[in-house]
């Protein structure tokens, strides 16, 4: 087990952690949630001896072996299947069973485990050293935002991987269905304490707003009657025959501790700026083919989707889902006339108006600029209190509207991108993982948002909580072709599935 004692950290002049202890008892299973940047990522790093804590211990009984995926990533090995066989324990190096289900459930596929690993993209390469690190067993697996490079096939593989994980299990994530799944306890990094139970992540926040609510009504009960003695102190002060009653009374004030009120806790709080649209139907697609072009010295590349028709009808949400590099980006870039198709045809309405998250949108914006510049060029013509009012929204209010680009994290650069979509009029919004490193109290007014939202929605995502509540219908990518489900991904689960999904082993 794992014991943190009195750990106090600070970045600077703010402190992310103060005096804090819990520990992680035999075979728990910990989801560790709390703000961007309140010290999730610094937690972990100490545990590892990364960082140093201002004061305090963390202490483990000796051989106790802390897994978690490498900063740097190595491959020594000619094929991805070997490099996986460096996890197996020393006691299991013929287990090469359990390294090829870890890499089938991740993605991999029967040809990929000849592939040399210094071949393979930056996102598989972190699949290596995923599966590495499961196979390797160790006695507490830390995992930080484990989902972030996976698709939802591979998700819901590690999903039922760490239900039945044996040993102990310390996890950050976004995903916060994916969260509750695999976990037994949930602790929270909350006003620079720590609030671990058992149970999952809804009776966790709802104890702490119930506390915070409390601390309040306390607080403003005890000042009216702080108040109140003051007043009378005054009042008596200069009469002889209530000094001893008044000297009592300041006694009484001087002993008494006086709460302080909470600082508000930042959040999301936007509605999108929504154009009309009488229509019925935004986009029509139809007999869409898709292949990237040929590379010289290579065969060619297969067609990503065939024939594909569908049509964006008002208020649809689309969800788009499938395993990663089948083409479900490639299909929102053919949507905004990024790319074009081999074959078919994209026809937009004349009165649609795109707001476009892409990945690549992200890698676009100017490092030169601050963030209130960036979402000024999406719309010259706002004024500059309408884009402060914006920048405030994506929680970059005051000073922070003045941030480089060039200094955002990603979580900062994927809020700026949704003020330039906020600055302009929208009636279709075409996003592509927009809730990648947002954290769950910004993804939670994210959903809400587009749940009110009377335009239009084509979404990328892996989290099913968010295809649950938003999702009317699909276009999924599966055995090599790109489909369209009518109806909801509950549904869709019960109907047809995720006919590729593994068994741990």
């Amino acid at each position: 087990m794992l014991q943190v004692i009195d750990l106090t950290k600070s970045h600077g002049t703010r402190v992310l952690l103060d005096s804090v202890s819990f520990s992680v008892g035999l075979g728990e299973r910990v989801g560790l949630v709390g703000r961007n940047g309140h010290g999730k990522s610094s937690l972990f790093r100490m545990i590892l001896d990364q960082e140093v804590p201002d004061s305090g211990r963390i202490v483990h009984p000796k051989r106790y072996r802390i897994g978690h995926l490498a900063q740097k990533l190595e491959f020594t090995q000619p094929t991805v299947l070997a490099e996986g066989c460096l996890g197996l324990p020393p006691d299991e190096k013929e287990f090469e069973y359990k390294v090829e289900a870890a890499l089938f459930g991740l993605g991999f596929s029967e040809e990929d485990m000849t592939r040399d690993p210094r071949e393979l993209s930056g996102g598989f390469q972190i699949r290596i050293d995923l599966a590495k690190l499961l196979v390797s067993e160790p006695n507490l697996l830390l995992l930080d935002e484990p989902t972030n490079y996976l698709d939802i096939v591979s998700v819901r593989w590690l999903e039922r991987f760490l239900k039945v994980w044996p040993n102990e299990l310390l996890v950050i994530s976004h995903d916060r269905e994916f969260m509750d799944s695999v976990t037994t306890h949930t602790m929270a990094i909350h006003r620079r304490k720590l609030r671990k139970i058992s149970g999952g992540t809804e009776k966790l926040y709802l104890q702490l707003e119930q506390e915070d609510e409390v601390h309040e009504k306390t607080r403003k009960t005890a000042a009216k009657k702080r108040k109140q003695v003051e007043r009378f102190i005054e009042r008596f002060r200069a009469q002889p025959g209530k000094a001893s009653t008044v000297q009592s009374r300041v006694k009484l004030l001087e002993k008494q501790e006086q709460l302080e009120e909470l600082p508000s806790e930042q959040d999301l709080d936007f509605r999108f700026n929504e154009a009309p649209f009488e229509a019925r139907t935004l986009v029509d697609v139809k007999k869409l083919t898709f292949a990237y072009p040929e590379q010289p010295g290579l065969p060619p590349p297969p067609s990503l989707f065939r024939d594909l028709s569908f049509h964006i009808d008002r208020s649809d949400c689309l969800g788009v889902v499938g395993r990663n590099g089948k083409g479900k980006s490639t299909l929102l870039r053919l949507l905004v006339d990024e790319l074009k198709p081999v074959t078919g045809e994209v026809h937009r309405h004349d009165a649609v108006k795109v707001g476009y998250f892409g990945q690549t949108n992200i890698d676009r914006l100017d490092d030169r600029l601050t963030v209130e510049q960036e979402i000024q060029s999406a719309n010259e013509k706002l004024g500059r209190t309408a884009v402060r009012s914006i920048c405030g929204a994506m929680m970059f209010s005051g000073d922070d509207a003045e941030k480089k680009v060039s200094i955002l994290s990603g979580g900062e650069r994927s809020r700026t991108l949704l003020g330039k979509i906020l600055a302009t009029r929208t009636n279709l919004l075409i996003l592509d993982e927009p809730t990648n490193h947002l954290d769950m109290e910004s993804i939670e007014a994210m959903v809400s948002v587009l749940g009110s939202y009377s335009g239009s929605v084509v979404l990328v995502t892996h989290d099913e909580m968010i295809l649950r509540r938003l999702a009317t219908k699909l276009i999924y990518f599966q055995k090599g072709e790109a489909r369209v489900y009518p109806g909801r991904y509950a549904d869709f689960l019960a109907q047809i599935g995720w006919d590729d999904e593994l068994e741990v082993y």
